[in-house]
Parts: structure tokens; sequence; C-alpha cells
């Protein structure tokens, strides 16, 4: 502190605490203060000065100036240097104290938004899913659909003939069974004469009635077995 007053020219505590601010990161601040005696007479070195040290005229007027303070006005400075020292040290722990709440806040703002952005992005993700599985749900429902259409349209028949060879064809739904009839005769080369078509499960021969309805009516849609038998 007594450093302080003096390499500030005893101007006051002001003074004297804003040179130690000046100087707060100088390595020599901590040493001991030597008042200057001047150059050692026959000599022409000047002493070696630290980083917070002044110049031979400023040491000559700070001399000056202490040597017209008394002891008891020195002791006065020193005091009044302490306790504004305190008060600077209370007032940069409160400013501290104050810039380390700010900065929690503010990272615990930032844990906020980070955690809203990646709750944003998990429903964003799970909106895509469920939209995905939508889509696939109404493709299965679309396949669904036409491949019913197709079965309500089309009927499949295997056709044993008397011989035990076999014939595959489909047939529309609304075509009379009489079309099926006409297919297996052109199919043979050889005349099979008169023959019904039956079903053995459950066991039916179709009359000719029943050669003028309709396939879906007779109950062989989607598909259907006949075999073709003697009358």
């Amino acid at each position: 502190r007594e450093k302080a007053l003096a390499l500030s020219g005893h101007q006051g505590i002001e003074k004297a605490m804003d040179w130690l601010i000046e100087h707060e990161d100088d390595p020599t601040l901590d040493e001991p203060y030597v008042a200057p005696q001047g150059n050692v007479l026959g000599t022409t070195e000047k002493p070696e000065m630290g980083a917070a040290e002044v110049t031979f005229e400023e040491n000559s007027s700070q001399i000056q100036r202490n040597t017209s303070l008394s002891e008891e006005e020195k002791k006065e400075q020193l005091k009044r240097l302490e306790e504004l020292m305190k008060q600077r040290q209370l007032e940069r722990e409160e400013r501290e104290k104050k810039d380390e709440i700010e900065r929690e806040k503010q990272r615990r703002k930032q844990g906020q938004e980070l955690s809203l952005i990646h709750q944003k992005l998990q429903e964003e993700e799970m909106k895509k899913i469920a939209e995905e599985r939508r889509k696939e749900k109404l493709e299965d429902i679309r396949a669904n659909l036409e491949r019913a259409v197709i079965w309500r349209l089309c009927s499949g028949f295997q056709i044993r003939l008397l011989d035990g060879s076999q014939l595959t064809q489909s047939f529309k739904s609304r075509e009379q069974l009489a079309a099926v009839r006409l297919y297996i005769q052109l199919q043979q080369q050889d005349d099979l004469g008169n023959f019904n078509l039956m079903t053995s499960f459950p066991r039916k021969v179709f009359s000719e009635e029943d050669m003028e309805k309709p396939l879906q009516e007779l109950g062989l849609v989607p598909s259907a077995v006949l075999f073709v038998c003697k009358k």
C-alpha cells in the first residue's frame, strides 16, 4: 500500500487505487518499496528499475511530496487505502458472483433450448414414422382391395379330363358355365361327345340349366376344380 501511495505521488487514495489496478499483473508488485536514493557519487550507472518503477525525475517529485506529509498523514492515507481496497475487493467479488449467476442462467437457458430442439426433432421423427406406417397401411389396403376385385372378376379353374390330363384356365366371374364347357371342347382334338361337369367337394353335377348361370352364382369364384364326366 505504501508502494502504491508513493509511486502514485501521494495524490490520494483514488490515485493509489488506480495505480494498483493498472499494475495488478506486475510480477514485482508485492516486492517491498524502497525509496530511490539517487546516483552514488562518482558513478554514472543508474539503479535497475522494475516494471512498476518510475523515472528518476518522477521519483524526485514523489520524494518532495512525500516529505511534505507527516507520519500521521501517511498512516491515515494507508488506512483509507486499505478500506478502499477492501471495498473494491468486495465490489469485485460481487461482480464476479453476479457474472457467475448470469453465466449459469445462460447455461441453463442453452440447455433448455437444446432440450426443446431435441424434443422437436423426436416429435418430427415420430410424425415421419407414423406417416410412413400410415402410407404402408394404405398400400396394404389398396393391394387387398385389388386382390379382392381380381378374385371377384376372375375365377381360376383346374379341369380334370377323362384321360387324367388337366387344363388350367381363368374365366371372368360373370361368364356362364357354358363358356368353360366350350373351352374344354376347343382344347380337345378328339370329340368328347356329350359330357357333364362336376365338382367333388361338395359333390355336384351341373345341369343344362346351370350352364346358363354365371360362375359367381354357382359358387365357382375365386377358384374351383371341375371334373369332366360322361353322361
